[in-house]
Protein backbone atom coordinates (compact mmCIF):
# COMPACT_ATOMS: atom_id res chain seq x y z
CA UNK A 1 0.00 0.00 0.00
CA UNK A 2 1.09 3.90 -0.70
CA UNK A 3 1.91 5.32 2.22
CA UNK A 4 0.31 9.18 3.07
CA UNK A 5 -2.99 8.07 1.43
CA UNK A 6 -5.26 7.25 4.21
CA UNK A 7 -7.03 9.30 6.21
CA UNK A 8 -5.35 9.54 9.70
CA UNK A 9 -8.84 10.88 11.75
CA UNK A 10 -10.85 7.83 12.59
CA UNK A 11 -13.52 7.54 15.36
CA UNK A 12 -15.97 5.63 16.22
CA UNK A 13 -19.30 6.73 14.60
CA UNK A 14 -22.60 5.77 15.43
CA UNK A 15 -25.05 4.67 12.58
CA UNK A 16 -28.58 4.76 13.39
CA UNK A 17 -31.16 2.22 10.72
CA UNK A 18 -34.63 5.08 10.65
CA UNK A 19 -36.58 2.40 9.53
CA UNK A 20 -35.99 0.27 12.14
CA UNK A 21 -34.21 2.58 14.64
CA UNK A 22 -31.22 0.04 15.22
CA UNK A 23 -27.91 1.55 16.11
CA UNK A 24 -24.32 0.08 15.00
CA UNK A 25 -20.86 1.30 15.70
CA UNK A 26 -17.69 1.68 13.98
CA UNK A 27 -14.88 3.40 12.80
CA UNK A 28 -15.43 6.00 10.51
CA UNK A 29 -13.94 9.43 9.14
CA UNK A 30 -17.42 11.25 7.98
CA UNK A 31 -18.45 14.25 9.29
CA UNK A 32 -21.51 15.07 11.22
CA UNK A 33 -23.19 18.03 13.07
CA UNK A 34 -25.72 15.24 15.01
CA UNK A 35 -24.49 13.02 18.01
CA UNK A 36 -26.26 10.45 20.03
CA UNK A 37 -25.63 8.87 23.21
CA UNK A 38 -25.13 5.53 23.22
CA UNK A 39 -23.84 3.27 26.57
CA UNK A 40 -23.36 6.66 28.29
CA UNK A 41 -20.95 7.73 25.74
CA UNK A 42 -21.64 10.60 23.12
CA UNK A 43 -20.89 9.82 19.34
CA UNK A 44 -21.20 11.38 16.56
CA UNK A 45 -24.39 10.11 14.43
CA UNK A 46 -25.02 8.95 10.41
CA UNK A 47 -28.77 8.82 9.98
CA UNK A 48 -29.66 5.92 7.08
CA UNK A 49 -32.37 4.40 5.02
CA UNK A 50 -31.33 0.87 5.11
CA UNK A 51 -28.80 -1.12 6.81
CA UNK A 52 -27.99 -4.78 6.54
CA UNK A 53 -30.77 -5.13 9.11
CA UNK A 54 -33.25 -3.65 7.17
CA UNK A 55 -32.65 -4.66 3.42
CA UNK A 56 -34.52 -7.55 2.20
CA UNK A 57 -31.05 -8.77 0.96
CA UNK A 58 -29.89 -9.58 4.53
CA UNK A 59 -33.86 -10.17 6.21
CA UNK A 60 -34.99 -12.25 3.81
CA UNK A 61 -38.24 -10.81 3.77
CA UNK A 62 -39.29 -8.02 0.66
CA UNK A 63 -39.96 -5.01 2.94
CA UNK A 64 -41.30 -2.02 1.10
CA UNK A 65 -39.38 1.55 1.99
CA UNK A 66 -40.63 4.72 0.31
CA UNK A 67 -39.37 7.93 1.83
CA UNK A 68 -39.52 10.18 -0.80
CA UNK A 69 -43.08 8.81 -2.92
CA UNK A 70 -40.64 7.74 -5.49
CA UNK A 71 -42.96 4.37 -6.51
CA UNK A 72 -46.29 6.09 -6.84
CA UNK A 73 -44.22 8.70 -9.15
CA UNK A 74 -43.44 5.75 -11.55
CA UNK A 75 -46.54 4.15 -11.37
CA UNK A 76 -48.19 7.61 -12.60
CA UNK A 77 -45.53 8.29 -14.82
CA UNK A 78 -46.28 4.78 -16.74
CA UNK A 79 -49.25 3.97 -15.81
CA UNK A 80 -50.55 5.29 -19.85
CA UNK A 81 -48.54 2.62 -20.87
CA UNK A 82 -50.99 -0.28 -19.04
CA UNK A 83 -52.76 -1.93 -21.62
Amino acid sequence: MKNGIHPENYRMVAFKDMSNEDVFLTRSTVNTKETLEVDGVEYPLVKLEISRTSHPFYTGKSKLIDTAGRIDKFKNKYAKFKK
